[in-house]
């Protein structure tokens, strides 16, 4: 744009930097170190460090707060709050559409629908504070549910009666300060370890596993009679679990889920039931993968699932069912393993509890929140019996009609309070002024109409409930026990524990998986793997195996099986090894050291080693040559026999020494041996069984 032209928009308007300054001055400000002592000396500048500092705590103090973590009172989060009090407000014993719920809860609750609708469909789902109508998706199948217009829901007759109390509540202003809701609802019953919570915060996450009903209210009751219940999880889904290092819920807890898996027949297995946080789309899935990459061997699969579970497992014919049963808990997502991170809300801040902290919390706040309705209970029952009597009286002793003279208001009540002045000596209080007035708005129809028996059945009725109710505050604990047996007996039914309990041994996973590859190895060469078809067969192996190859200089390597991969050159032995038992095999050698050194014979285990590590089995000189190797199993297995062959020396009389390994000390692998000769050998040959038993015997003879 040129300089001296008006552009056709003011908003657009560009300065270029030597434009002239307010003061008509024409010198051009370029200095850019100006510039910035402009903005650095502004009072209001701020740096960008401590605003990021300032706001991300704020941003992570309220997605703690007010989004992720439940809370420890009633176990809920703000959004689940929400919704209970929204459906409060709109019960009316039907069902609500659960898009007019969403709507009514936007009054409440600040981040839109879509949020609302998936929390309420997760609550319902738990199937115990809502009452579901239509749709809701299948926690088993992992379905979603049907649009928010389409389902309905209501309050359970569990939830009315545990969750809601006006009159204990505590109430806060809603984001918006147009309507009231519940700071925590007053909840009487463990819902927390029930229903379970996950939440991920900023810098902070939550996992509370679900616990049973009737265990939770049974460990209530064990606290409230001073003694240490014992609480696991109990999983909708049902299956099997491992809870022995559940360590009560603390964080670094886990418990270790299974699926329940039955054979139906010689080639099928049946899956009836699923560990926790899965569902049958993802456990098939899992089950396929592990298919495709050659760890278990399956035919095909089939989902038959309604409102049980049952995925078919066909088997392949000659494949043993326990093995694949053991190989789907150990490649599939048959077996999982759960951590658990108990974080609350407590007093404004996150806290980690045990689960047995959060029952004894519950346990508390329930009697707690009895005492106070048995309280407000009782102040109640007082005043209706104080102005139940004051009315009797007022009415049956005619001092309505003491006022008919009167001309002012103030005197009527004057004169009603001199008629009350011999009987307020009966009263549990004082009468005061109001009380008078409420007198005075007594119609004359009621008076009229007015019955002295059935005025003495109430007061009577009246306090009989009184006597009740302070018997029951003096007696709290065994009100509060008799308040969850009481839940037991009307809402248990349904509810008994689905997990099975049991104890897991580990799946090695080498066991088990699928021997589906061949090894193959050059020897000469040093290359070994699955890939090299060409070559010398060794044995069958799987991807998850473990090699290990000892060559001729001594030198032994264990890796992974692979296509193909050098050992080093002039391979003796190569076989699997078995990590998880690393002394089943003992192994007999017969090696010169170095160049020019002895011949030794060793007898030895292999051990613990560390893959892809080169280890020494001579005692590493240059020069080293392995003469004989072989291996026999530790348990039940006959060590080996050999013939030391020596070459031809003058004055050599003797050309051959015998070894019997069994005679040998079994020791490690970097033991060095017994030197068997320090002449030159020609050749080891192992020994047929007769000649080994031969040789055995003339020793013994000797021996």
């Amino acid at each position: 744009m040129p300089r001296n032209k008006k552009p056709a928009d003011d908003d657009n308007l560009e300065f270029p930097l030597d434009a002239p300054t307010e003061d008509n001055s024409s010198e051009p400000m370029t200095n850019i170190n100006e510039l910035e002592e402009v903005f650095e000396n502004k009072p209001d500048s701020g740096h960008i460090d401590d605003m990021f500092s300032e706001w991300f705590l704020d941003y992570a103090s309220y997605v703690i707060l007010e989004r992720a973590v439940p809370h420890a009172n009633d176990g809920l989060k703000p959004v689940q709050r929400r919704i209970l009090h929204s459906m409060r407000e709109l019960e009316d014993g039907r069902y609500n559409k659960v898009a007019n719920v969403i709507g009514n809860t936007m009054k409440y609750h600040p981040h839109g629908d879509a949020s609302i609708g998936d929390a309420m469909v997760q609550l319902g789902q738990k199937e115990l504070l809502i009452d579901m109508q239509g749709n809701w998706g299948n926690t088993l199948t992992g379905d979603s549910a049907a649009a928010a217009r389409y389902i309905e829901a209501r309050l359970s007759k569990f939830a009315l009666e545990v969750v809601f109390n006006p009159k204990t509540t505590k109430w806060l202003s809603s984001y918006d300060g147009r309507n009231k809701e519940p700071e925590t609802q007053p909840v009487k019953f463990p819902l927390l370890l029930a229903q379970g919570a996950e939440g991920i915060a900023v810098g902070l996450s939550c996992k509370i596993l679900p616990h049973n009903f009737i265990e939770l209210l049974e460990g209530c009751i064990a606290f409230l009679r001073k003694e240490t219940p014992e609480i696991v999880p109990d999983f909708p889904s049902g299956g099997i679990a491992d809870v022995s290092e559940y360590n009560n819920g603390k964080r670094g807890g886990r418990v270790k889920c299974r699926a329940r898996i039955e054979a139906r027949k010689k080639n099928l297995l049946a899956i009836t039931e699923l560990p926790f946080s899965k569902t049958t789309t993802s456990l098939i899935d899992s089950i396929i993968s592990a298919n495709e990459k050659g760890k278990i061997k399956i035919q095909r699969v089939e989902d038959n699932t309604a409102d049980v579970v049952e995925i078919l497992v066909y088997l392949p014919p000659g494949v043993d069912y326990e093995t694949a049963e053991q190989a789907l808990y150990a490649f599939t997502d048959c077996e999982v393993s759960v951590s658990t991170n108990i974080c609350v809300i407590e007093n404004d801040k996150p806290n980690f509890y045990s689960a047995l902290d959060l029952l004894y919390l519950a346990t508390e706040k329930t009697r707690e929140l009895l005492k106070l309705e048995l309280e407000i209970e009782l102040a109640e029952l007082d005043e209706k019996w104080h102005f139940s009597s004051l009315e009797k009286i007022f009415i049956e002793k005619r001092i309505y009609r003491r006022i008919e003279d009167e001309e002012t208001w103030e005197a009527v009540i004057e004169t009603v309070d001199v008629g009350l002045e011999p009987y307020k000596k009966i009263f549990k209080r004082k009468v005061t002024r109001d009380d008078i007035l409420r007198l005075l708005e007594i119609k004359i129809k009621r008076i009229s109409k007015f019955d002295t028996i059935r005025a003495d059945e109430l007061i009577k009725g009246l306090e009989e409930a009184i006597v009740e109710t302070q018997r029951h505050l003096k007696q709290l604990t065994k009100y509060t026990i008799r308040w969850f047996k009481g839940l037991i007996e009307k809402y248990g039914k349904g509810r008994e524990r689905k997990t099975e309990l049991a104890s897991f041994k580990k799946v090695v996973a080498h066991e088990v998986v699928i021997a589906n590859e061949t090894l193959y190895v050059d020897r000469k060469e040093g290359f070994a793997g699955i890939s090299m078809k060409k070559d010398e067969a060794v044995c069958k192996c799987s991807n998850l195996s473990d090699l290990l190859s000892i060559n001729q200089e001594g030198k032994l390597i264990v890796s992974k099986v692979s296509d193909k991969a050098f050992y080093g050159k002039n391979i003796l032995h190569i076989d699997i090894y078995n990590r998880t038992e690393p002394n089943a095999l003992t192994y007999c050698m017969v090696y010169r050291d170095g160049r020019t050194g002895p011949t030794v014979a060793k007898h030895f285990t292999i051990g613990g080693v560390t893959r892809d590590k080169e280890y020494d089995l001579t005692k590493g000189k240059p020069g080293s040559r392995v003469f004989y190797i072989s291996c026999y199993p530790t348990e039940g297995g006959e060590a080996d026999a050999v013939k030391v062959n020596l070459k031809p020396a003058p004055r050599l009389r003797k050309t051959e020494e015998e070894i019997l390994f069994r005679d040998l000390a079994v020791r490690g692998r970097s033991t060095g041996g017994n030197v068997v000769t320090k002449n030159p050998v020609r050749n080891v040959v192992r020994m047929t069984k007769a000649a080994r038993e031969e040789a055995a015997s003339q020793q013994d003879t000797r021996g």
